[in-house]
């Protein structure tokens, strides 16, 4: 498995430490896959603002319909998430 360099919740400061604070708010927890985007905090953020957009934002698909795309591009590539 590769390793990829995280910024650990605890250690997290300024901007990055309120994106997790953010993150943990909204689901109870930080996912691994915010962590590994956590050295450059604009682009988490951003990340984070595109998935809300496209997720819960205006669409002609429900949002189980958003859901169930996300559930099945995520098995095609074998990601857990």
């Amino acid at each position: 498995m590769a390793y990829i360099k995280v910024i650990e919740e605890q250690d997290a400061q300024g901007g990055l430490a309120r994106e997790y604070d953010k993150a943990r708010r909204r689901s109870g927890r930080l996912y691994n896959v915010l962590q590994v985007q956590g050295l450059k905090p604009a682009a988490l953020r951003d990340a984070v603002r595109l998935y809300i957009t496209v997720m819960h934002g205006a669409s002609e698909l429900t949002r189980a319909e958003r859901e169930t795309l996300a559930v099945v591009v995520s098995a095609a590539n074998e990601c857990h998430y």
